[in-house]
């Protein structure tokens, strides 16, 4: 019994997702030259690292959607599940980057902690204002995503408006007192923050990779489902993993306890294969097996 869920929804999904990467690239790019433009004119350090950033960002989002556009083509003899295990690999390459990236500015504002300089507080604002505004728009476009790609990328930008609205206050704080170490303070806090939850996404990605059962109460919910039924007496092999984090795939042996004719039979794979529509799998393929049959599979 096999099923092959690539309808409609996956597939205004996906161009919806590869929409929303490319929108989110455009704009990072485009803030990001304007970036380096006003940290030169501004002379602030501080714009000049967040730039470098950003363009590293640019650079991952781009990749990722690239990634995602090969990921929607359609399955062939040598991928024969498809593509859409390369938007998984543009979600890892993303979080290494940006985990690489955050560790960078670690580097950069922990040394200035100890030697803090007073930037240009007007220049500051301004591009703080923009900056949260552009980036801000752009994490609100990924936002409504649900691939790992998309999430993934979502926290680069939300790094990018945290940042910008770090650097706000304290061109604000800075107008009426000369603090200047509460800049790569408030740096740290953020990225921080930020590189806490990205690698928490990095490790399920990794685990997607490997295989993992995405998630250990559905493979329950799913063998319950299928032992409920009179006919059946058990299921083993039963493997679920995903392919990109939202597209999954479910493989099982289903062992009857009974004998029951060809029409039977043919009720039962249609009634199972009703009760697994809600799960929307974007593949299925089940093994049944008659009573006192050897499993082809045994180890």
């Amino acid at each position: 019994m096999h099923s092959h869920s690539h309808g409609h929804n996956h597939s205004h999904n996906d161009e919806d997702a590869s929409r929303r990467i490319g929108w989110a690239f455009f704009l990072n790019l485009t803030f990001t030259i304007i970036e380096f433009i006003g940290g030169w004119l501004t002379n602030s350090t501080a714009i000049m690292a967040d730039a470098i950033h950003d363009l590293g960002d640019s650079i991952s989002i781009g990749t990722a959607w690239g990634l995602n556009k090969l990921s929607n083509k359609p399955a062939s003899s040598q991928f024969s599940y498809g593509y859409k295990r390369f938007s998984l690999l543009g979600a890892l390459i993303n979080g290494l980057v940006l985990t690489v990236g955050s560790i960078f500015v670690l580097i950069e504002a922990i040394p200035r902690l100890a030697n803090p300089e007073m930037p240009q507080v007007e220049g500051m604002l301004l591009l703080a204002i923009f900056g949260m505004v552009v980036n801000g728009y752009a994490a609100y476009k990924l936002s409504h995503g649900k691939t790992l790609n998309e999430r993934v990328l979502n926290w680069h930008l939300l790094e990018d408006v945290l940042g910008w609205i770090a650097i706000f206050i304290v061109s604000i704080v800075l107008m009426f007192v000369e603090w200047p170490i509460l800049d790569p303070i408030l740096s740290i806090c953020f990225t921080l923050f930020i590189l806490f939850n990205v690698v928490r996404t990095l490790k399920s990605t990794l685990m997607l990779f490997l295989q993992a059962t995405p998630d250990i109460e559905l493979i329950e919910n799913i063998k319950s489902k299928i032992l409920s039924k009179a006919i059946v007496g058990e299921v083993h092999h039963l493997h679920i993993w995903s392919l990109d984090g939202e597209n999954n795939v479910l493989t099982a042996h289903i062992v009857l306890n009974t004998e029951i004719s060809n029409e039977k039979l043919k009720s039962y794979k249609l009634e199972l294969q009703h009760e697994l529509k809600e799960f929307d799998f974007a593949h299925t393929t089940i093994e049944i097996e008659f009573m006192n049959e050897p499993c082809r599979d045994a180890s």
